[in-house]
């Protein structure tokens, strides 16, 4: 063993101390090459006596020009993404694919109140690339500064900056397309319930001059106009203040659900899968049936297996998503300059939609 205050042993000592070359040492570690398993007992035995535990890895990415990870910004705190199953899955398809690489997975989450924070974070890291995963500002302050470092960068939708490479979908149409199957059932009386559209997003009915063309990328804000392209630009939209969750979906069906019953949408159509099943879960509180009194429609398609209810839902195959940004990061390592991607989207029908009473 080496003692303390000694200096750390190397691939070399571990190669003279085993006898054999230093390129057979490296191919044991490596595990990338044809090594009798004899000789490799003799050296891995020979790293158990000087202290050795594998080659030093930043030297290793130095020699190979990359830092070996990859940074993903997840908007708000991290705890709140591993509690929506859309954005864990597209991490989830994101890690497959980086495996290959293979590279590690730096997750970063950056503060709703205060998107600038997040630029020191990034100033200290090395980096092979960025993933900005899922929502966020159009505009991210974090662009900047990683196109002057010759960082590629890579989004699921924002910020919709041309040296970002996209992966997004159509929001406003695929929103449109289960607004329109709602119609086509009969419903005329509908409401929708939106993630904020802004970063500071306040729970209750939207500002109109944060719905505008310019943001269609923003998936809150695309997801608004699809609605009323369908439905009017007087159909109530209410946002929940707090992203995608449960809890703000329960406070948003709440408001539009307990009113006399003339007054009250027959059919709703949330943002997202875990905003749905807040609604039905306010709307079955309020002693409404799912789908006889009330239709909800999700957007995600994700698995929900506590809901007593299977959603109508505009499926996005998460998991799919986070493969194709994996593989676009994956060649632009290897040297190529991928292009956007726009990713499929299928409506997929549930028990939670019929015509109205």
């Amino acid at each position: 063993m080496v003692a303390r205050g000694q200096a750390r042993a190397t691939l070399r000592d571990v190669a003279e101390r085993a006898g054999v070359s230093l390129s057979t040492a490296s191919l044991v570690f490596s595990g990338k090459g044809p090594v009798a398993e004899a000789t490799g007992e003799r050296v891995r035995a020979a790293a158990a006596e000087l202290g050795f535990t594998g080659p030093n890895p930043l030297a290793s990415s130095l020699r190979q020009g990359r830092a070996g990870a990859v940074g993903v910004l997840v908007e708000g705190r991290l705890r709140m993404a591993f509690r929506d199953p859309f954005a864990v899955a597209v991490l989830d398809g994101l890690a497959e694919e980086l495996e290959r690489v293979p590279t590690g997975m730096l997750l970063l989450g950056q503060p709703t109140d205060d998107v600038e924070s997040v630029v020191p974070q990034l100033a200290g890291l090395a980096l092979d690339a960025v993933v900005f995963s899922l929502c966020g500002p159009g505009d991210h302050p974090a662009v900047d500064h990683l196109a002057a470092r010759g960082i590629p960068m890579f989004s699921t939708g924002v910020p919709s900056d041309r040296r970002v490479t996209q992966v997004r979908i159509d929001e406003r149409g695929s929103i449109a397309e289960i607004s329109r199957y709602l119609r086509d059932l009969g419903h005329r009386k509908v409401a929708q319930v939106a993630m904020p559209l802004g970063s500071m997003g306040e729970p209750g009915p939207v500002r109109d001059d944060l719905v505008t063309d310019a943001n269609v990328h923003i998936p809150s804000v695309g997801r608004v106009l699809g609605f009323r392209d369908v439905f009017g630009a007087d159909a109530p939209v209410i946002q929940t203040g707090d992203g995608s969750s449960v809890e703000g979906g329960i406070i948003a069906g709440r408001a539009l659900l307990d009113v006399p019953g003339p007054e009250r949408p027959t059919a709703i159509v949330a943002q997202s899968d875990v905003i749905a099943a807040g609604v039905v879960i306010a709307a079955e509180e309020l002693g409404l049936r799912i789908p006889d009194d009330l239709s909800v429609t999700g957007f995600d398609g994700v698995d929900l297996p506590w809901l007593p209810h299977r959603l109508t839902t505009m499926d996005q195959q998460g998991r799919e998503r986070g493969r194709i940004v994996g593989r676009l990061v994956r060649r632009r390592l290897d040297g190529t300059r991928p292009r956007n991607v726009t990713a499929r989207v299928t409506l997929r029908e549930g028990t939670t939609t019929a015509r109205p009473r």
